[in-house]
Order: C-alpha cells, then sequence, then structure tokens
C-alpha cells in the first residue's frame, strides 16, 4: 500500500462540531462551489457515500465504512480497479482547536504509483486546507 499524509492542520472550532459535518457525506454540499469542475464532474452525495467523474478513470465512489465520534471517519473506495482507504483524523486539543490529519492508503502498482504519487501528494494537502477552513459552527 502506498500512503499519503497531509499535513496537520488547525480547525478553530470544537470536535463535535468538525466530527457532525465531516460524518454526514450531505454537508459536502457546503464545498461543492470550490471543486474545480474540469477536475471532478457528476459530483452526487448522500450521508454515507459520495461519487464523482474523474477522467479518464471514470465514476469514483466512497462509502463510509467507519466512525468514531468526534475522532475519526473512515472512507474506503468503491468502483475502482483498486482499493483506497481514507481516514479523516481529528485531535481535540482545547475548546475550539482541533487538529485534523487526513490519510490515504492505495494499493497501486508500480506503474501507476509513478505517474498518481505527485498529484495524489497535493490533492490530499490541498483537500486537508479546504476542510481546515469550512464554518463548522454555521452548518
Amino acid at each position: 500500500m502506498t500512503e499519503f499524509t497531509s499535513g496537520v492542520k488547525t480547525i478553530l472550532h470544537n470536535d463535535a462540531d468538525v466530527f457532525r459535518v465531516l460524518s454526514d457525506l450531505r454537508k459536502l454540499e457546503l464545498v461543492k462551489d470550490k471543486i474545480p469542475e474540469d477536475k471532478l464532474k457528476d459530483f452526487t452525495f448522500d450521508q454515507d457515500s459520495v461519487s464523482f467523474r474523474v477522467d479518464p478513470v471514470g465514476i469514483v465512489s466512497f462509502l463510509v465504512v467507519e466512525r468514531e465520534p468526534n475522532k475519526l471517519v473512515k472512507f474506503r473506495s468503491d468502483r475502482l480497479p483498486f482499493d483506497i482507504f481514507l481516514w479523516i483524523q481529528l485531535v481535540s486539543k482545547a475548546e475550539k482547536d482541533t487538529r485534523l490529519r487526513m490519510t490515504v492508503k492505495a494499493d497501486l502498482n508500480p506503474f501507476i504509483r509513478g505517474m498518481v504519487e505527485k498529484p495524489m501528494k497535493e490533492a490530499v494537502e490541498k483537500i486537508s486546507e479546504v476542510l481546515a477552513q469550512l464554518p463548522y459552527d454555521q452548518v
């Protein structure tokens, strides 16, 4: 498995609010307008899954497979020729100080890994930065 990990991000909201938003994928409506349509198309979601089209890959889906209140949301890929697991980890440091780290593990063969390693690292970092800036107390 190849692993991609974001830096630790500081979120100026309490861990309960952050978890409430990140564990219910319907809240992605908040960030839908921040996603470039040339990168992801046909973006759909419900409470436990998210799907989108990535050219030339096709439809990519992620399902929530584990929720640990105020600490962890874990996802597994669906409809891909290889497995991808994504963890969003939360740690409360103070009342309005939650730390977030995102980890992606992918079962990539060496050829594909060489092609996607740099874009995956950048994507994990960018997504974690967007998640750190959400208005969790307004949702």
